[in-house]
């Protein structure tokens, strides 16, 4: 019986409708830039498996520092105690992260980081006696699948069995090209006189679930410095764009103004398990220190810093910031920026983007512009059938590779997206 047959009648998978869904592929091997299947097909991974993987699958260094942490240390309470990998990792995030970051939070996952994040910023003025509560962030935003990271993310399909169990949130635009100024325009007029606004989330230069959206750091940098001068702390989502995605280690290295905490995740352990990290100034972190013990973040999980997991990330951290990587980085950079070029003129291609190792392409495929968009299914199938992984935004197709992508895995791939646009548009004269 073959992995999917087993499959089928016991597991829920994410994010999808199972009625008439296409049975799982198996995989039994990941090797580098590709997955492996039970019947020996080779995928090539070009989303990283959901954005996780930085250096490809089954890298042997991170393995040889998983394997010898397990057989040091697999997992301790973290309430009460501490170890070495837990302290290491925040020792060399501190030393990559925006200057003013003075603490680090350990947690499980993206959503849970962000929750971290928004009880953060919620009970820092509460424990200062003040009663902010209300929060601002982008609209189309996504920030995770709990409670918290719902009701700060766009209400959509997705959420809407959820939404009068949801807290308010003050959404506004996000300032992509053209609406800078009327984006920037909403948030001081929301900020204009208001005591109870406690925070500002947003993520960084590129909004990825809503469709590789992407904006420039100036607007950004200047809705930081509006929310610095009433009062009004501001949170990075960096749990797609940290870790080089953008080009450099951050999305918030290209702004002059830096947030009060930064979430991260996704790509941290090198997609090898699940971590999540909330970074905060010491500002914050000193609001929480009183006799009182009621002042404490009330905060925590079975699995937080957990040794195994932080030893992966120290790995994938030394892995990224060699020279090899960057230069790596780099390469991907420009090679997207040369595709772009090459079907900026193409009439099937609405908006081409990219930012660092992202590139983003919208298809005039009809329906708008959608998650739901009816091509979905076709584009998803297309590139599985040349044994490439892409999982479309609707009408959105994205590469995201990991960073041991070589120039011929990208011409492949570019290759396969040519094929594309020229059949859609045969399909559509």
């Amino acid at each position: 019986m073959t992995l999917s047959e087993r499959d089928r009648s016991i597991i829920w998978h994410p994010y999808t409708q199972a009625l008439g869904a296409n049975p799982p592929i198996g995989i039994v091997r990941g090797e580098g830039t590709y997955l492996i299947a039970e019947d020996g097909r080779r995928y090539l991974d070009m989303i990283s498996s959901w954005w996780v993987n930085l250096h490809g699958h089954a890298h042997p260094y991170i393995t040889q520092k998983v394997s010898e942490q397990l057989s040091i240390l697999e997992h301790a309470i973290f309430a009460g105690f501490t170890h070495e990998p837990a302290i290491k990792l925040a020792e060399m995030l501190l030393h990559v992260l925006p200057a003013n970051m003075g603490r680090i939070f350990y947690s499980d996952n993206g959503s849970t980081a962000v929750e971290v994040g928004l009880k953060m910023g919620v009970q820092y003025w509460d424990n200062l006696g003040l009663k902010k509560t209300k929060i601002i962030a982008f609209r189309n935003g996504y920030h995770g699948d709990t409670f918290g990271a719902m009701a700060v993310g766009d209400r959509s399909v997705f959420t809407q069995a959820f939404h009068d169990m949801l807290f308010e949130v003050v959404f506004i635009d996000v300032p992509v090209s053209g609406h800078e100024h009327e984006a920037i325009r909403q948030l001081k007029e929301l900020v204009s006189g208001k005591e109870d606004i406690a925070a500002f989330i947003f993520e960084p230069l590129v909004q990825g679930t809503a469709g590789m959206i992407m904006y420039k750091a100036e607007p950004l940098d200047e809705m930081l410095r509006i929310c610095k001068a009433n009062n009004i702390l501001t949170i990075a989502d960096e749990v797609m764009t940290g870790f080089g995605r953008t080009g450099k280690l951050f999305a918030m290295d290209y702004l002059e103004n830096q947030p009060d905490i930064i979430c991260l995740s996704k790509g941290i352990t090198g997609g090898t398990m699940p971590l999540g990290v909330t970074a905060c100034t010491n500002e914050i972190y000193n609001a929480f220190l009183s006799e009182d013990r009621s002042k404490a973040l009330f905060h925590g999980h079975s699995y937080t810093a957990n040794p195994t997991a932080c030893a992966a990330a120290i790995a994938s951290m030394e892995l990224l910031l060699n020279t090899e990587c960057q230069s790596q980085l780099l390469m991907i950079d420009n090679a997207h920026k040369a595709f772009r070029e090459q079907i900026r003129e193409h009439k099937i291609v609405i908006n081409e983007r990219s930012l660092g190792t992202i590139l983003a392409i919208e298809l005039n495929i009809g329906n708008g512009t959608s998650y739901f968009n009816n091509m979905r299914d076709y584009l998803y199938g297309f590139f599985l059938d040349r044994n490439i992984l892409m999982r479309p935004l609707g009408n959105i197709i994205y590469v995201l590779p990991p960073y041991c992508v070589t120039e011929e895995q990208l011409k492949t791939t570019y290759s396969a997206i040519e094929e594309l646009l020229d059949t859609l548009a045969q399909n559509n004269s």
